[in-house]
């Protein structure tokens, strides 16, 4: 049996090795000890305590394995629309005090301001749940927290990856103004677009857009407005190559665009999703200024080593939409799984191979096929303010509006007819043809959605 890198050092003698070590163990200590406590179980270390740190912490520590959650700012939150599907509540038992809307009417608007109600087909139990990041985040830390992870709040300044196979990782963070590390057996980076742990293991890079967004409160009258309302707008005066949005939280309304290939234009484009909805947040304060860099795509490396990536960290965020809350949680509890199970529990070392196979193989049969097809969608429909009335068009069918809430409210592919289905295709392309979007963009249509029917 594999044993764990923390049960032996050939620096670190015995009568030291029995001196317990905390997470607040000095820099100065760690040069002198060079290793850390024999232990009886793996020691892992999550960085970054969102909804995918915090979910492979809790997964993690309750299966067995010492977990330290480490987070820098636990009371602030990052930009995000904050949407879940409904699957989540129950699959990570989301309680209904957290969710400041429920989403039964959304509304997308084309660039010539064509209207379409988005939300007919929902089942009367059907909605989109509405959260702020700052009540989400803290109630997933505070629950793996609970299940046995240890909070360090603290800034991660470097991990210092182990020259051999047998050496622990090394995690220097800043605490209380004091330099301080940590060695552990196995890394999880969840430390978002601008992830240190991706960068410690050569990851790689990738595109990232930039989302800007204003948190609005509104009069009470324009608040009721949007009191089950969500609004999507597109047009190239709103986002070159994304959209903006209007989402209700529990007394304001979250203001936001994104864009890949104009980040620098970012504000211009706020200015634009300000002015088309400007007749319905007239009156209102704004409380709160957000900007965030969003991944495009999944990183080139997701596991080296005995390092993972999950999250926003991994490139976890789906085009079109821009989903990644449920990515992020999703994809934190499987690496926390695998990890558990390849280890039996904590009881001995793992390998980059047992990621791979537990963790990363798992993850890309579940979930790549749709990241790809998402992503050449966001190329057909967002590439042209023709192509975004096509979509609109479109989006007013009630089976594309069923078949879409089937697949994000569940995540699973929607069982629909294949007579619909190719009926479907056909006004796609009708749609298309209508706006003038021929050529390329066509064929990568018939090369996407033709192989799904």
């Amino acid at each position: 049996m594999a044993i764990p890198a923390h049960f032996i050092h050939p620096l670190h003698s015995f009568t030291e090795a029995l001196k317990p070590q905390t997470p607040t163990t000095s820099l100065k200590t760690h040069k002198k000890l060079t290793s850390f406590t024999i232990n009886s179980k793996l020691r892992a270390a999550v960085i970054g305590g969102g909804p995918a740190g915090s979910s492979a912490a809790e997964a993690l520590a309750a299966g067995g394995v010492e977990t330290f959650l480490f987070e820098r700012s636990p009371n602030t939150a990052k930009p995000c629309g904050g949407a879940i599907p409904l699957c989540m509540l129950d699959e990570f038992c989301i309680p209904a005090h957290l969710i400041d809307r429920k989403v039964t009417r959304m509304k997308i608007i084309s660039p010539s301001n064509l209207s379409v109600d988005f939300g007919k087909t929902l089942r009367p139990n059907e909605f989109i749940s509405m959260l702020r990041r700052e009540v989400l985040d803290d109630f997933l830390r505070h629950r793996a927290e609970t299940s046995g992870a240890t909070l360090v709040k603290a800034l991660v300044t470097n991990v210092e990856v182990p020259l051999s196979k047998n050496c622990p990782y090394i995690i220097h963070y800043n605490m209380e103004n004091s330099q301080r590390s940590l060695a552990v057996d196995v890394v999880i980076g969840a430390d978002g677009a601008n992830s240190k742990v991706a960068k410690s293991i050569n990851a790689g890079d990738y595109t990232c857009a930039i989302a800007f967004q204003e948190r609005i409160k509104l009069p009470e009258d324009k608040m009721k407005y949007y009191e089950n309302l969500a609004e999507m707008y597109i047009g190239n005066d709103v986002s070159p190559d994304f959209y903006a949005w209007v989402f209700p939280k529990c007394d304001h309304v979250a203001v936001g665009t994104g864009t890949v290939s104009s980040k620098k234009n970012v504000k211009k484009f706020q200015h634009g999703i300000r002015a088309r909805v400007m007749p319905k947040i007239r009156g209102g304060q704004v409380i709160k200024l957000e900007a965030h860099p969003i991944p495009e795509h999944p990183r080139p490396i997701r596991v080296r080593g005995r390092a993972a990536l999950v999250g926003d960290a991994a490139g976890y965020v789906t085009k079109c939409s821009g989903e990644g809350i449920y990515f992020a949680a999703k994809s934190g509890r499987m690496c926390g799984e695998a990890i558990v199970r390849a280890s039996d529990g904590g009881e001995r070392m793992i390998s980059e191979d047992d990621l791979k196979r537990e963790y990363l193989k798992k993850w890309d049969e579940k979930y790549l096929t749709t990241f790809r097809f998402l992503d050449l969608l966001q190329r057909v429909f967002y590439g042209s303010n023709a192509a975004r009335e096509a979509l609109v068009e479109l989006c007013g069918d009630e089976y594309v509006q069923r078949m879409t809430f089937e697949s994000y409210l569940y995540k699973k592919l929607a069982d629909g007819n294949r007579w619909d289905d190719v009926k479907m295709m056909m006004n796609t392309i009708g749609s298309l043809i209508r706006c003038d979007i021929v050529g390329r963009d066509k064929e990568i249509l018939d090369k996407t959605v033709l192989p799904q029917l």
